[in-house]
């Protein structure tokens, strides 16, 4: 589907329509009316190319109320397609899903061999043309790209300003991509998009406030207010990773000396293991590594704390207290009803999430506060590349009054 097909599908009515039957589950054309306050001509004529064009079609009759039995309206998950893309920090995932954000297929393509923007770009469309060629038949019913970048993402211009981990900067991803592909191409931060697939995918819909933290390599959130996703002045809202928690601690990537995420990301918690492992002989990790041959990875670390090595289950402990002041600075400025937790540290379960919520009851103002709900995500290995989809989803869905 080009771009101008689908800005076809973007007019403010046709959006209020869209909407109302994607939240209902499925609904007569005469409730569309009544509730929109649109008239009956303008929703059956909106309806009907809504199904010519396969997003909507009609399921089984309603409850009669006296008269015929009305035809139920439904979305079409399955006719039309979006493509996701997780970009970094250390490679590009693309997902191919349908409406409902069900996998057709994947791929995975390591970036530690682009060094310039160029080589990026290249690397990124070449992922996406690989997953396109295995579905050419579907083309047509490709609604756009979704990209969850790593780093500062200008949103409007979809242009990289700064991909950390691979020190590029002003990289033109939806400028070039929407030029070799001829698809609407939106693009976001990788965490920010996160917090989308949580909305989204999530069961967390109706929430009106929600924080998203991602914790693997690096650090970063989303947030969710009165139910849209927050980007701040300057599309920097959600580097909660560069909180400075201590003013005399590692220097960061950033520069900064202290960051969060130089003691609670996935490195920083295998860098505090080698030093814990040199002053405690006894650590069953000592054991695991010797007779594995490998290097200490987090989840190393975390196999030892399930095999009840207590030295790794002090390091998760002080990892989910640091984790935690963090997040009660983020409760006290932002205050929202539920904050999830993902990326790769999530997987460290009840051994990170318990310090967590210790902490925040110990340190919230309020009970109110304190009482704040705290979850581990369940959406899995594709929870970014997900939320890339989820940017088409909401460009689609939303009623846009521009």
């Amino acid at each position: 589907m080009q771009r101008g097909s689908f800005q076809w599908m973007k007019s403010l009515n046709k959006s209020i329509i869209l909407n109302k039957i994607r939240t209902s589950g499925s609904i007569s054309r005469a409730q569309i009316a009544k509730e929109t306050k649109l008239t009956p001509p303008t929703v059956g004529t909106i309806v009907k190319e809504l199904i010519d064009q396969g997003i909507v079609k009609e399921s089984n009759l309603g409850v009669s109320k006296g008269g015929r039995k009305p035809k139920m309206l439904i979305i079409n998950n399955s006719e039309l397609f979006i493509i996701g893309v997780d970009a970094g920090p250390n490679d590009i995932e693309v997902i191919i899903t349908d409406l409902s954000g069900n996998i057709l297929d994947q791929s995975t393509k390591l970036i530690e061999s682009a060094k310039t923007n160029e080589q990026f770009l290249q690397l990124l469309k070449d992922s996406i043309s690989d997953i396109l060629s295995k579905f050419t038949i579907l083309h047509d019913k490709i609604i756009g790209i979704g990209v969850a970048m790593h780093g500062v993402v200008e949103v409007d211009s979809g242009t990289s300003l700064f991909a950390t981990n691979l020190n590029l900067k002003n990289i033109p991803i939806k400028k070039e991509l929407e030029k070799t592909f001829d698809f609407i191409v939106k693009v976001e931060n990788d965490a920010r998009a996160y917090a989308l697939a949580e909305a989204w995918f999530g069961q967390n819909e109706n929430i009106n406030s929600m924080l998203v933290v991602n914790i693997g390599r690096g650090i970063g959130a989303g947030m969710i207010i009165e139910g849209k996703l927050y980007h701040g002045e300057h599309d920097i809202a959600g580097e909660v990773g560069h909180m400075t928690i201590d003013m005399k601690g590692e220097i960061c990537e950033c520069g900064n000396r202290g960051c969060l995420q130089t003691v609670a990301s996935g490195p920083a918690i295998v860098e505090k293991t080698k030093s814990a492992i040199a002053l405690d002989n006894k650590s069953l990790l000592i054991e695991k590594l010797t007779k594995s041959g490998s290097e200490l990875t987090g989840e190393t670390v975390y196999q030892a704390a399930c095999d009840g090595d207590q030295l790794s289950i002090d390091i998760f402990e002080e990892t989910g207290n640091v984790i935690g002041i963090g997040l009660t600075n983020l409760i006290h400025i932002f205050n929202p009803s539920k904050i999830v937790i993902g990326g790769g540290v999530s997987k460290a379960g009840s051994f990170i999430l318990n310090p967590i919520k210790r902490t925040i009851e110990q340190r919230a103002l309020t009970s109110e506060a304190k009482k704040t709900e705290v979850i581990l995500s369940t959406l899995g290995t594709h929870a970014t590349a997900l939320g890339a989809v989820a940017l088409l989803l909401v460009e689609l869905f939303k009623a846009d009054k521009s």
